[in-house]
């Protein structure tokens, strides 16, 4: 899977699956150039979210709750996630 259809689908299911103001993904890949066991079909990617729903929940809670939403993509595609939510 490319970045662009990575980005797109996990947008498309946080969006659905939670109540989400607004969200920004950025691919943070690059940070991970180097490291050893750098894969080049895994991404990082930094997800900022707006989200009443999840800001009025724990951090784990929230953190569980999106991990969850997005279990196919880190099992497949995602090496590592950053989670800011605002």
């Amino acid at each position: 899977m490319d970045i662009n259809t990575l980005i797109a689908n996990v947008k498309k299911k946080l969006i659905d699956q939670i109540d989400i103001e607004s969200i920004k993904i950025e691919d943070k890949s690059f940070l991970h150039k180097k490291h050893p066991g750098n894969q080049h079909d895994k991404f990082h990617l930094k997800i900022t979210l707006k989200s009443s729903e999840l800001k009025n929940k724990s951090k784990i809670e929230s953190n569980k709750m999106i991990y969850r939403v997005l279990d196919e993509e880190i099992k497949n595609s995602i090496h590592s996630i950053q989670i800011l939510i605002i």
